[in-house]
């Protein structure tokens, strides 16, 4: 994940979204060796997420929830790519509610029947990186966090059927934020996606909103993540004291799906699946009530 530019400040936020103003020196287009190495790695952060969607349940602590990552990181020789990420302290970002992104795990937070947690795993396997995210819902859930979990969800989907060799990166934000707002919800704008390989970050950044046929072409090689942050109220955020948690200004609900991609020769490739042809699925593996996949 990827901060946007913020003029004259300096935040110190996680691997997950990254700061428009954090640019890496230029895009890197994978070879079919590094390619490989991404696909694995992202089945395998993909494999993650469903492990700890699955074992999320109303009594459980934040805690418990970054100890079933490790857990898993440790029978499966990977790292937790979070852990230690700029002083980061958890290896998963949990995201409570009215919390954007960035929730820092404890013992202390028990999610009860009816909340929505956003959980955000990210594994090195052999050097690269996969990254995916899934908000869900503790329990059930009620009408208004459904429907926001819905609309984000299939904004995330619409996203990625467009990407495409030749197109641009406009169109990706384009899908996005026609969809939403439309709804009457809102797109954060201080988190992008972003590009990402062996390094956490990486060019490009990916604006989760913007005008179709501008930014960047998009080329065969390319790996990045589509990761909208969706407000149910204002698109504004704060940063709490801890330096990472973004909460969102109105203390509204917020969801967030993400995905790692490939483009292709002739489309996209979803990295972050557990099929094995690399289409679409719900991050997680998780869906919301009513969701048509």
């Amino acid at each position: 994940m990827v901060l946007a530019d913020c003029v004259g400040s300096t935040l110190r936020l996680p691997s997950t979204p990254m700061l428009q103003s954090e640019r890496a020196t230029g895009i890197q287009l994978k070879n079919e060796k590094h390619l490989a190495a991404m696909r694995a790695a992202g089945r395998t952060s993909a494999e993650c997420l469903a492990y700890v969607v699955s074992e999320t349940q109303p009594g459980c602590t934040t805690q418990d929830l970054d100890d079933l990552v490790n857990q898993f990181a440790k029978r499966h020789g990977v790292t937790p790519a979070p852990l230690g990420y700029r002083g980061f302290p958890r290896s998963v970002c949990t995201s409570i509610n009215e919390v954007i992104c960035h929730g820092i795990p404890d013992k202390r937070t028990v999610l009860r029947e009816g909340d929505i947690v956003g959980i955000d795993v990210a594994l090195i396997c052999d050097g690269f990186h996969g990254d995916n995210a899934s908000t869900i819902g503790v329990g059930e859930i009620d009408e208004p966090a459904r429907a926001l979990l819905c609309a984000t969800l299939e904004a995330q989907r619409r996203a990625v059927a467009v990407v495409r060799p030749g197109a641009r990166l406009g169109d990706i934000g384009h899908a996005i934020q026609s969809h939403v707002e439309k709804l009457g919800y809102s797109v954060v704008r201080d988190f992008v996606g972003h590009g990402v390989g062996r390094q956490f970050h990486e060019e490009p950044q990916v604006l989760h909103y913007g005008k179709a046929g501008r930014g960047t072409r998009l080329r065969p090689g390319l790996t990045f993540t589509i990761e909208p942050m969706i407000n149910a109220g204002v698109p504004d955020i704060e940063i709490q004291d801890d330096g990472w948690t973004a909460l969102t200004a109105d203390r509204c609900l917020s969801a967030q799906y993400e995905h790692t991609l490939e483009v292709t020769e002739d489309g996209v490739r979803v990295l972050t699946v557990q099929n094995d042809e690399g289409t679409w699925e719900p991050p997680g593996r998780w869906t919301p009530p009513g969701f048509e996949v």
